[in-house]
């Protein structure tokens, strides 16, 4: 006679089946949210600090034409003394749309490679994202109908062998004395 298995508690597997559910309800939202963080970074790059820097080299241009061009008048003028601070000036704008000219090089750059270094990296999270919306998933629906089979499995093995005779029918013990004959007392088969 095979041995039957000894379901001693579900209770772990409906605490793992609990666990599993709320890790899944907390996981899948955080992916989503790279997901969007991702969308936002580039939509930041390629359009608010696009327009920054853009009006930023406008700006600085505007300030070393301004710079010039006082440089220019120092230099008609016979003020020396205005000249070394328009000058100073003239290098300071200079200087800052080199730097404004740079970071924008630089802005482009990065719009550029955003996608091949980026993309790798985001289909792996979406990757995840999916083991958490068909994997898991069906794990915990799986999981569901093994904890109702084995409720149902030890709900049976716990039940006692002996029942109560219902009216009308036979037990066994009956069955075998009607069909047996009758031995008189004293004597044996």
């Amino acid at each position: 006679m095979p041995q039957q298995a000894k379901v001693r508690s579900i209770d772990a597997l409906e605490a793992f089946r609990a666990n599993l559910i709320v890790y899944i309800s907390q996981a899948r939202p955080a992916l989503e949210e790279v997901s969007a963080e991702v969308m936002r970074v580039r939509s930041w790059l390629e359009h608010e600090q696009r327009a920054h820097w853009e009006k930023e080299i406008r700006r600085r241009s505007k300030q070393l034409e301004e710079a010039q061009q006082a440089l220019f008048r120092s230099k008609l003028g016979t003020l020396q003394k205005e000249s070394a601070a328009d000058q100073m000036a003239f290098h300071r704008a200079k200087r800052a749309l080199e730097e404004a000219e740079g970071k924008f090089r630089l802005l482009k750059k990065w719009i550029r490679e955003f996608d091949n270094r980026v993309q790798p990296l985001l289909k792996q999270t979406e990757k995840l994202h999916t083991v958490f919306s068909n994997d898991l998933t069906k794990a915990v629906a799986l999981l569901t109908q093994t904890i109702g089979t084995l409720a149902a499995y030890a709900e049976v093995g716990a039940a006692p062998t002996s029942q109560a005779p219902v009216p009308g029918a036979s037990t066994s013990a009956d069955t075998t004395s009607s069909q047996a004959p009758a031995v008189p007392e004293g004597k044996s088969l």
